[in-house]
């Protein structure tokens, strides 16, 4: 007698295509999508559509679609094992978005705390994209009938207005989608920024050293790290609130290095700074460039990257349609 496999749950990410991604996307992210192909069914997106959101130069968008599918092979996203595609060459995203729109409410979009935030930079004229695109991050998460969501606390809320979203169309339509739930399980490392460490790494610091993208170069990045703010009393311990500083930077190195923060304390007892924020710049730099230097491998190979692109998404589509459909039906559109 044979027993069937157990099926596998559906997780689904996606990260935006703007602008330089940092060792906080790595170690928060997605190093863990790598570990999550082997126990779920995997399906990443490069999300240009909520990328445009925010102003865009056309050019640079595309060349840093490229570059995006480009580092998420090279960090280990196996093409054959999950499915990796780019969000606007499946139509099936805008078209379920517009739809999840007419059943979304003013009050829901307006309390979204990254709308407040993101929404003072562009000033009294606000674009409509910047309002919805929670919706468009619902309907991506919902096309795929997802099980799990890998997300940190800031889009804790997306997930929720998406969870929200999925109930209210089934409660009014009949069943269609799988509510989604947010996944902090193995969600990996809160980095901090190493100028100001009471504030999460961002790729759009204006302080080039408050940052280390996955691409700096090995110089680069242990500069970076003997310049990071620390404190003055020179001991290498663990405490986020007396310490922000040096407990930012041991997570860092325990991320490189696997180690635990109680070994790396002891690893530096009756050392300096010093000798410990040059451990952590090499063990950073150590750990990227195998990365890096399949990146610029990657890259080279054009005609590959457009392949995975054109067959993955096809992949995401055929799944996508068959949502898609249900909705179209039972929401009353002619199908012939």
């Amino acid at each position: 007698m044979t027993t069937e496999a157990p099926v596998k749950k559906i997780v689904y990410s996606g990260i935006q295509p703007s602008g330089t991604f940092t060792i906080g996307n790595y170690f928060g992210a997605m190093k863990n999508w790598v570990q999550m192909q082997e126990d779920y069914r995997s399906i990443f997106c490069v999300v240009d559509l909520h990328a445009i959101t925010m102003p865009q130069n056309p050019a640079d968008l595309r060349r840093r679609t490229y570059e995006s599918i480009a580092l998420l092979l090279a960090l280990g996203i196996d093409p054959e094992k999950s499915i990796l595609y780019v969000q606007s060459m499946v139509p099936e995203h805008s078209e379920l978005a517009w739809i999840l729109n007419c059943s979304t409410y003013m009050g829901e979009l307006s309390r979204m705390t990254q709308f407040k935030d993101k929404s003072q930079k562009q000033g009294e004229n606000i674009r409509v994209g910047l309002f919805e695109y929670p919706v468009l991050m619902a309907a991506d998460i919902l096309l795929y009938q997802t099980d799990l969501v890998p997300v940190g606390n800031d889009q804790r809320q997306h997930v929720e207005l998406a969870r929200d979203i999925a109930m209210r169309f089934n409660q009014n339509y009949g069943n269609v989608f799988k509510v989604p739930e947010a996944y902090f399980g193995e969600s990996g490392a809160r980095i901090m920024s190493l100028q100001e460490p009471a504030r999460k790494m961002s790729k759009s610091d204006e302080n080039i050293n408050a940052f280390v993208s996955l691409l700096d170069d090995s110089k680069t990045i242990v500069k970076k790290f003997k310049r990071a703010v620390t404190d003055s009393d020179m001991a290498v311990t663990h405490n986020r609130e007396e310490k922000p500083g040096v407990s930012n930077l041991m997570e860092i190195y325990a991320c490189a290095t696997g180690k635990t923060l109680d070994e790396i304390t002891q690893e530096f007892e009756g050392k300096g700074y010093g000798d410990f924020k040059q451990a952590v710049g090499e063990s950073v730099a150590d750990t990227l460039l195998p990365v890096q230097n399949e990146y610029q491998r990657l890259l080279n190979e054009k005609a590959y990257l457009e392949q995975i692109m054109h067959t993955h998404a096809e992949k995401a589509s055929q799944i996508a349609w068959r949502t898609l459909a249900k909705v179209r039906k039972k929401v009353g559109f002619v199908t012939v």
